[in-house]
């Protein structure tokens, strides 16, 4: 909707679509120039860290999970290392394997829901699924086998799809055993091959010339594309190669967070200025420590190579920016996140105890991992093992801010071509909004509140 002036127009969107979660779009536009871009996420916000407060610090595993039904084991995995760090605890050998397997479950049914069902429609040029499927029935039916083979892996693993509840710090409440995860194995050489498929049919769409202009942030894991834990690091917008880390312990210290009056989720800076999270940030921090199989589907499917800052065989490479191809990076990942489940339960020896035990301490611990939309960040201080402080920092709010200027940039493009509608803007804002994926009910995680008396009188 509209309300034109002689020298200015609003362009409001009272509820995207195809997005998890609920927000509006306000665009201010002055004399021809955009001079206004918000992202108004009105969700109620959901206070987790509050009542987080107080309770035993077993209880966030399961808890937090409930703060999303598409990534829960993104904030299982984020609040077992941040408590476990806090505990003096380090998960290692099959069991830290088994939480691997677990998140590549996620990857695979998250990113494949995006692609399929949510950011494929505007390539094509379908209103949604439903009309997608009349002329590509083929595709959206791949799409949903993947789905399904994500869910199976959480459904073995985390005792159901959404909001697993085998998770537990130290490991799990129990193990799989080898002839458990072995049907697993077939149906995920049968999603090997639908990745492929996915890889090639997303190559195929037209991508819009664009460059998100933003610092990257991703974790960053030596010897392996980081998905359930690594080091921050930094791949700043002006190219400065290579990427700066610091330890997850600072996280704090460089990601800050402010209260905005149209939003009920946080805005995050790092160092003061906006960055990104999420498949673009990762595929150029990591992609040159993809997999063989995923690179050469990269390459093949238009991407350039990413930067390499190995010792011995640097190189260059070609860091990509273009939100658009956003997509085809997720379809990378699937097919990595496939090929790595095979690798995990090929070479799976079930472990002597399902969990080791987690002793309470007092202290603070930091996790973060990489959910499906980027960087997670949990922090938590205990007590002798009860919970005083909680902070968790989601991807999507990190990334309000570089939608925001993606969303000024693209429209001030399309204004530049010549005259556009507000049906125009719409689709081209929301398809904008899309290509990051948002979690939207993630973000609104913390309000705060200052309630002043009112002034005395006479």
């Amino acid at each position: 909707m509209t309300e034109p002036t002689a020298a200015s127009r609003v362009l409001r969107i009272p509820a995207l679509t195809r997005v998890e979660g609920e927000a509006a779009l306000h665009l201010r536009i002055t004399d021809g120039t955009v001079t206004e871009s918000r992202l108004s996420i009105y969700e109620p916000p959901r206070f987790f860290e509050a009542f987080l407060r107080g309770r035993a610090y077993t209880e966030p595993v399961d808890i937090t999970s409930r703060i999303c039904g598409i990534c829960p084991v993104a904030y299982q995995l984020s609040a077992c290392r941040a408590i476990e760090d806090a505990c003096g605890l380090v998960v290692d050998g099959q069991l830290a394997a088994l939480r691997r397997l677990l998140y590549c479950g996620e990857w695979i049914e998250s990113q494949t829901l995006h692609i399929h069902l949510l950011h494929a429609p505007d390539f094509l040029g379908h209103d949604d699924l439903i009309d997608m499927a009349r002329t590509h029935r083929e595709h959206v039916e791949r799409g949903l086998r993947l789905k399904q083979t994500g869910n199976a892996i959480m459904e073995l693993l985390g005792g159901r799809a959404i909001h697993p509840i085998n998770v537990r710090l130290g490991g799990f409440h129990r193990t799989p055993t080898r002839s458990e995860l072995r049907p697993l194995t077939e149906r995920l050489r049968i999603a090997l091959e639908d990745a492929w498929d996915t890889v090639r049919w997303v190559a195929g769409f037209d991508f819009p010339d664009a460059e998100c202009d933003a610092d990257l942030l991703a974790l960053a894991e030596p010897g392996t594309y980081a998905i359930e834990s690594g080091v921050p690091s930094v791949l700043p917008a002006d190219r400065t190669f290579p990427p700066r880390s610091f330890p997850v312990g600072e996280f704090r210290d460089h990601v800050t967070e402010e209260q905005v009056s149209y939003s009920t989720a946080l805005h995050s800076r790092l160092d003061g200025r906006r960055h990104l999270t999420g498949a673009l940030a990762r595929y150029a921090v990591n992609g040159h420590l993809l997999s063989p199989l995923a690179l050469q589907a990269a390459r093949e499917a238009g991407l350039s190579d990413p930067p390499s800052t190995g010792t011995h065989d640097s190189k260059p490479g070609k860091v990509c920016r273009n939100p658009y191809q956003s997509i085809l990076v997720r379809a990378v990942e699937v097919l990595y996140a496939v090929e790595e489940a095979i690798r995990i339960i090929d070479t799976y020896e079930p472990p002597p105890r399902p969990n080791v035990e987690v002793p309470p301490r007092s202290g603070v611990g930091h996790g973060a991992t990489e959910a499906p939309r980027g960087l997670l960040y949990h922090r938590y201080a205990l007590n002798n093992g009860r919970i005083t402080e909680a902070c968790l920092l989601p991807p999507t709010a990190q990334n309000q801010g570089a939608i925001e200027e993606d969303l000024r940039v693209l429209v001030q493009a399309a204004l530049t071509r010549g005259p556009a509608s507000d049906a125009d803007l719409t689709r081209l804002c929301e398809r904008a909004i899309r290509n990051h994926d948002p979690c939207i009910s993630c973000s609104a995680h913390f309000l705060d509140l200052d309630i002043s008396p009112d002034p005395v009188v006479g």
